[in-house]
């Protein structure tokens, strides 16, 4: 057993275990392979593969409008460097790419992977397709003005609300076409270099502030048998369900036909299962479109929930824990869902992700005085792909420092921890509340390990 203790700032202590020795390190060295990042298992893990060899993101999240010019990053990028950031998260604007329909311009694009080069880092782009938080707030102009090709959600009364309709195929299609040119393009411009090694499609979907689409057609769809898609993956997984989503099923008799409220229920919780479905068969033509042209990793991301919160109150039918199995049915295109977290209780949502085979992701995270011992935690318990805070470039010492160490920490230990991964000979420690210290036990085949202060794990 390696055992080692770090010190962050002058008052966090981390303990910090790895088993066994390894080889493989995950930098940014070409190689003679053309092959594009992909995942792979090893053992429990799900792994990012990135000229040939396993590759932890160590990452940073821009802030919304950080990256819509090259001027403004211009001074961003060497900080981010000397945080030990590996990769940064970027938002990608379809209303920049696209801004007359069919006419694409991709100079921000390229200028962004020219500099990322440039200071050795990757990117994971985040599409700010059809969907940003929620609101269709990135579109191109021609798509926001035109409600009749583009129509919108509506509530009860009628009203139009600002979130693309995902029922509609203009809608559909106009996103598809423009994310398959974007990818398109980046397989042109790097299938050989790899500075792109994910993709994020759309951002934080979600239905607020009423808990489904009213208008006709979403109201018609509603009405209809539920789709036998869905209903056969439910069959065939009923033993592996989400909790939530199996109760609910059972407490209305496991029907296999019917409608949405024949086999769920009346309520908000079925309006969220019935738009979870149609948002998912959404984005999944849309990543559908994406790999068509250049087969990358493709994952969504969640704002999650608010305590006490129902749907509608949130930005519900996302890729929520408690709908895991929606989205996997509706949307096969998509390698995983994520969580952006920004709760205290860490430990609990990294739980809550890592599981029924989602490898853990944290894309974005706020950005604070644990992050560092944030990231070490989702690495070592729950073998994640990586982390990201969000904001990165708005980090000041004692944050930035903290997380620079942090990560240079995991940037030694990268060997280990990805040899490792997957393998059930890591562990880490976090309570799932704000007290980030309080003692914690584990018990394996080695013994006893606590993580209080009387010493050394």
């Amino acid at each position: 057993m390696l055992s080692k203790r770090i010190r962050f700032g002058r008052n966090i202590f981390i303990p910090v275990i790895a088993f066994a020795i390894a080889s493989v390190c995950a930098v940014h060295t070409q190689t003679n392979s053309n092959q594009a990042p992909h995942l792979l298992k090893q053992g429990t893990a799900t792994q990012l593969i990135v000229d040939n060899k396993p590759f932890l993101i160590l990452g940073g999240e821009l802030g919304n409008s950080s990256s819509s010019s090259l001027e403004y990053m211009r001074p961003i990028w060497p900080k981010l460097v000397s945080t030990n950031l590996n990769t940064v998260l970027m938002p990608i604007y379809w209303e920049l790419i696209e801004p007359t329909e069919e006419k694409y311009d991709f100079s921000l694009v390229d200028g962004l992977i020219q500099e990322a080069r440039k200071h050795q880092m990757r990117i994971v782009p985040l599409w700010f397709g059809s969907w940003k938080n929620s609101m269709s707030t990135y579109v191109p102009g021609w798509v926001k003005t035109d409600h009749a090709r583009f129509p919108h959600s509506q509530d009860k009364m009628g009203n139009g609300i600002e979130i693309l309709s995902p029922f509609n195929k203009e809608n559909i299609d106009a996103d598809a076409r423009a994310f398959g040119a974007f990818m398109r393009h980046l397989r042109e411009v790097d299938s050989t270099d790899h500075t792109v090694i994910m993709v994020q499609v759309e951002n934080e979907i979600g239905m607020i502030p009423d808990s489904r689409d009213r208008s006709a057609v979403a109201n018609k769809l509603f009405a209809q048998p539920v789709p036998g898609e869905l209903m056969q993956y439910l069959s065939q997984n009923k033993q592996n369900l989400a909790s939530e989503l199996n109760t609910r099923w059972a407490a209305n008799g496991n029907k296999t036909t019917g409608s949405w409220e024949e086999i769920f229920g009346r309520g908000p919780a079925t309006d969220e299962i019935f738009m979870a479905w149609y948002f998912a068969r959404f984005t999944n033509r849309v990543a559908e479109s994406g790999k068509a042209q250049y087969q990358l990793p493709m994952y969504v991301n969640a704002a999650l929930i608010r305590p006490g919160y129902l749907p509608g109150q949130y930005p519900s039918a996302g890729p929520l824990p408690h709908l895991i199995d929606i989205w996997r049915a509706a949307a096969p295109q998509i390698d995983f869902l994520a969580p952006d977290i920004y709760f205290p209780n860490v430990a609990e949502w990294c739980v809550k992700y890592h599981r029924s085979g989602n490898p853990l992701f944290i894309p974005e995270i706020a950005l604070g005085q644990f992050s560092a011992v944030n990231a070490l935690y989702a690495v070592g318990e729950h073998d994640a792909i990586g982390f990201s805070p969000f904001s990165i470039e708005s980090a000041e010492e004692p944050v930035r420092g903290s997380l620079s160490d942090g990560y240079d920490v995991l940037t030694q230990l990268a060997p280990l921890i990805l040899d490792n991964q997957g393998k059930g000979k890591m562990v880490g420690l976090l309570p799932g509340g704000p007290d980030q210290r309080a003692p914690q036990q584990v018990v394996g085949k080695e013994g006893v390990a606590g993580n209080d202060d009387s010493g050394d794990v």
